[in-house]
């Protein structure tokens, strides 16, 4: 080995001891994507976090990797291929740079060709478990977990599932990743993660913010357990893509941007993959949100743009805050409600919305969604308040219909004489108003609707017509 390359191993084995700002520390990196018979994989997709290269008709990949700056190396599975995992947790898809050098720069990833291909899948993203402690884990283990695990169960006879953590999967405690990764085992779905502001050491600058060379960065310990913060795979006709939406800047401190080598990173990701097809993109923090926009990453316009050509839905958390924005015809974004709520206060979300999460039905390039609240069936799709019930709107039925989008249609009865459409407002939602000492520190949102019934009525029933169709009623006997 050349004496250039021993320092640099030395550098890898070392941790990172060394300060390297005045140099690149270069590695050549190689090996080969076999199936389960050994055969080598041509066509796929291999990074380090900024290069890219694909396997050659033998399965063979190199790449030249300046091992100061990127830590992993991983591919992006091929439809035609299971997803690699490991008891239900996504794996075997990336390599760690330090495994690599101690492997001698070699690493062969194995995949396994799928008995029947299907363009059809279910996908359930769950955003924010942000468990801080023994009870908030608790809590998360049997409420959320086990509703996953039945509507799982009730799903993969028909098809494959997928699972998908949208970042903060714990609060600051990085002690209970073990916990964490244990609670997603065996669930049935095949789990990937995202990175949240509060699964950082918060100790430390993530990576690009920290001189090249240090030996510790924020998603240090969080790569230890997930791996890559941004990565990919293909599913169906799917390309699904995770990204960190933040920079991090070390003591619980943090703008919600990617960086513009992220957007390259994604540029050059998609350049593999045709345009029209169907992307869909995970985030913890949101891109278009229209209530509480400073949560919005700062450089959405520059996303957007790389989306383009696509035909995209993004999915995201971090607000505990649901919220449905159709961006424009080819991007829709999901920020959907929190599997912890108000932070494992009560059973619902800053807007109102139950604890849960979402459950999609992938087939072709087409998307249908459905919210599953948390220890409620699916039916549940929005909570509807009585008279006197809603304080600020105390003559008012209230509907609050946190899956909302401008294809819904909410309408009202009145002892069953059709009434026409619901009028939509914009409140805090009394549940979670309710739960604080100062209520006007309620978060408003917009899908609140209300209805004012006659005197002397009786009887009011709101039906939801959501954008596939699906009509959802509740029905309630007026107050006096």
């Amino acid at each position: 080995m050349k004496k250039s390359k021993m320092w640099m191993l030395g550098i890898l084995l070392g941790g990172f001891c060394l300060e390297v700002s005045a140099q690149e520390a270069w590695l050549s990196f190689g090996g080969k994507v076999t199936d389960q018979a050994g055969k080598g994989i041509a066509g796929v997709v291999v990074n380090d976090g900024v290069h890219f290269t694909k396997t050659d008709a033998q399965g063979v990949w190199r790449l030249q990797t300046d091992t100061a700056r990127s830590k992993f190396v991983s591919i992006s599975t091929l439809a035609a291929y299971e997803l690699p995992q490991e008891d239900g947790l996504a794996d075997g898809f990336y390599v760690s740079v330090r495994a690599l050098a101690l492997a001698g720069g070699h690493h062969d990833f194995r995949l396994e060709k799928r008995r029947q291909v299907s363009d059809s899948f279910y996908y359930i993203p769950v955003s924010d478990p942000q468990v801080r402690n023994a009870r908030e884990m608790k809590r998360w283990r049997q409420e959320t977990v086990p509703d996953m695990v039945e509507v799982i169960d009730s799903l993969k006879q028909a098809r494959e599932v997928v699972g998908m953590t949208l970042g903060d999967l714990v609060f600051d405690n990085m002690t209970l990743f073990d916990e964490y990764k244990t609670s997603l085992k065996h669930t049935g779905a095949t789990f990937f993660q995202c990175i949240g502001n509060h699964d950082f050491d918060k100790r430390y600058q993530d990576l690009h913010n920290m001189a090249v060379g240090t030996p510790v960065y924020g998603e240090m310990v969080y790569g230890r357990y997930f791996g890559p913060t941004d990565y990919s795979f293909n599913i169906g006709r799917a390309h699904i893509v995770t990204m960190k939406s933040l920079n991090y800047v070390g003591g619980k401190q943090y703008l919600e941007s990617m960086t513009g080598e992220q957007i390259a990173w994604l540029e050059k990701d998609l350049s593999y993959v045709p345009e029209g097809s169907l992307v869909i993109l995970n985030m913890h923090a949101a891109g278009w949100n229209r209530v509480g926009e400073d949560g919005n990453i700062r450089n959405a316009a520059q996303l957007r743009e790389v989306l383009k050509g696509y035909h995209v839905h993004v999915f995201c958390g971090h607000t505990h805050f649901f919220q449905n924005v159709e961006v424009d015809s080819t991007l829709y974004q999901h920020n959907i409600g929190a599997a912890c709520g108000a932070w494992w206060a009560g059973w619902v979300n800053q807007c109102g919305a139950p604890n849960g999460y979402m459950v999609v039905d992938v087939d072709g390039d087409q998307l249908k969604w459905h919210y599953k609240a948390t220890r409620r069936d699916f039916s549940y799709q929005f909570r509807l308040y009585n008279k006197g019930e809603f304080r600020s709107q105390h003559p008012f039925v209230v509907a609050n219909i946190w899956d909302w989008d401008n294809a819904c249609r909410v309408v009202w009865y009145q002892d069953g004489k059709p009434m026409g459409d619901m009028e939509q407002f914009t409140d805090a939602d009394e549940e979670r108003a309710s739960q604080l000492k100062d209520r006007n520190k309620a978060v408003k949102t917009a899908h609140l609707f209300r209805a004012l019934p006659a005197d002397g009525a009786r009887q009011v029933k709101v039906e939801l017509t959501n954008r596939f169709g699906e009509v959802y009623t509740q029905t309630i006997v007026l107050s006096r």
